[in-house]
This record gives structure tokens, sequence and C-alpha cells, in this order.
């Protein structure tokens, strides 16, 4: 099984961090190159625990729906996804969230995914899509800084 292991450092308190990373809003934001929409579920807001979402996304091409479940969740340390339903044989993404010295947080992302298809889901792991998983994750905690390091955090968070 893949692991995708991403560390970012966020100049914003882990309060912040912490919200924007289960923001169902700020994850439409963070995926609008894949046309995301959240469906079903905890459509709006913060999702919590025991909580689920289906999206309906465009990955590679190929328009699909996927359900995740909020399985743990200690704010603001640490929150875990896990999918429900989906194209994946299954993934759990984990949310870890530390206060730096200097006051900064650390955003960690764990996310272990299980390709379906046996032997050709493993090549196409390697092949590209951890590589596409990879940017996606990149792409969203970018979003996740640029929104916790300036005032757009609140545009997103004070409506909820």
């Amino acid at each position: 099984m893949p692991i995708i292991e991403l560390k970012t450092e966020i100049k914003a308190s882990k309060d912040i961090v912490f919200d924007l990373s289960r923001s169902i809003d700020l994850h439409k934001i963070s995926t609008k190159q894949t046309y995301e929409e959240a469906i079903a579920g905890t459509i709006g807001g913060l999702i919590g625990l025991h909580e689920s979402v289906t999206w309906r996304a465009k990955h590679l091409g190929v328009y699909q729906n996927l359900t995740s479940k909020i399985t743990e969740f200690n704010r603001p340390h640490v929150f875990v996804d896990e999918m429900q339903k989906g194209a994946f044989k299954s993934f759990k993404h984990e949310h870890h969230f530390t206060e730096l010295n200097n006051g900064n947080t650390l955003m960690v992302d764990v996310f272990d995914y299980e390709s379906p298809f046996g032997v050709f889901g493993k090549l196409a792991d390697t092949l590209f899509l951890k590589k596409y998983m990879t940017n996606l994750l990149v792409e969203r905690n970018r979003i996740v800084k640029e929104f916790a390091e300036s005032e757009k955090w609140k545009a997103v968070l004070l409506m909820d």
C-alpha cells in the first residue's frame, strides 16, 4: 500500500490550521481543478467526528463519487478520514497538527491508500497514481497555507 507523507509549516495558529483542514468549503476551493462538489452528508462548514461527506469530482478524465467519514477527531491535534465508498480499495488520511516553538504550526498529512485491481492497481501507482495523489494533496496544503497565513481564513471559518 503506498503511503504519502507531507509536512507543511504554516505561520498561523494550530486552531486555525486545524479548522481550515476540515472545512468542506475550503476543500472545494482547493480542488477546483477537479470540479469537486459535496453532494451528500456534510456538504458545507466544518466536518466533525462520525460525519461523512460524499464528493463528486473529475479525476483522470472520469467523474466519480467518493464518500469519506471522520473516524478519529481530537481538536486541534489530529483528525482522520477514511474512505467508505469510492474508487480506491481503501484509504486512510491522517491529519496531524503540532505547534512549533516559533508559534507556527506543522501540518503533517499521512495518506495511506490501496488501489483496486490487484497487480494492475500497483502498476498504476507506480506509473502515475501516487504522483497524481501527491500533487492533489500538495495543492490542498498550499491553499490551507495561503488562507491561514492571510486574512482569507476569516471568510471561510467565520461563516460557519
